[in-house]
């Protein structure tokens, strides 16, 4: 009996039936299609348990609709997968910043895949419509309509820069180290992502300033969100 609804949007006929084949034989309900338009239709009307996304669509391309479904309350913690040609590191850390939950490059391994797919959705889905929000001097995170307040004034964040804010916050005054933040936040090998955690908590600190000073850089180890 077919078990968890996957999406697979890819333009390559190809690609597509040896993906739709694998996640069959795995035990998954499939949907498919083709370009960025009728994937966001889609996931709208019936939102599925994960999307295996391909980056280059005709039309509307995989970064627009995996930036759309992220923005969206009805889509936003609908787990994503990005497949794509590209695979250099920057790539993936940009699929990351988007908010897909993993990224697998072409040529890949149905077998791999099928473990991924399983791996993400075994991972569950935080609970946020339950969590209250969090203020911290003029600072209010509401986690679950994902919005961030400073002074009462909307900040827009990145996926990636609301879930380090919100991790940061819910364990501050505790110090995180980097390999810490990558495995929450990110869920990435920090041999290859370990300096994206600099990076961010910089592009952070700007976009919450006068605040930004509340995270702390504890020297050779990690940050630390000050009581």
């Amino acid at each position: 009996m077919a078990r968890e609804k996957i999406l697979v949007v890819e333009d390559e006929e190809d690609i597509l039936n040896l993906v739709d084949y694998n996640l069959r034989q795995g035990g998954f309900q499939v949907i498919r299609a083709v370009d960025g338009e009728t994937a966001l239709a889609l996931a709208r009307q019936k939102p599925p348990d994960l999307i295996i996304l391909d980056l280059m669509l005709p039309g509307m391309d995989g970064t627009e609709v995996c930036k759309t479904l992220k923005q969206e309350g009805a889509t936003r913690r609908i787990p994503i997968i990005i497949l794509s040609a590209k695979g250099e590191e920057m790539d993936r850390v940009i699929g990351l910043e988007l908010g897909a939950a993993d990224y697998v490059t072409k040529p890949f391994s149905p077998r791999e895949l099928i473990l991924r797919v399983k791996a993400v959705l075994q991972r569950g889905l935080p609970e946020e419509e339950n969590e209250i929000p969090i203020q911290v001097s003029d600072l209010t995170i509401n986690i679950a309509e994902h919005q961030v307040y400073v002074k009462g004034k909307p900040i827009e964040l990145t996926h990636t820069e609301f879930k380090l804010l919100a991790y940061l916050l819910k364990n501050r005054g505790r110090v995180q180290d980097r390999e810490s933040l990558l495995a929450h936040v990110w869920g990435y090998d920090s041999v290859v992502y370990g300096r994206t955690v600099d990076t961010h908590i910089r592009r952070l600190r700007a976009k919450i300033d006068p605040l930004g000073e509340f995270i702390e850089t504890i020297r050779g180890v990690g940050y630390r969100f000050k009581e």
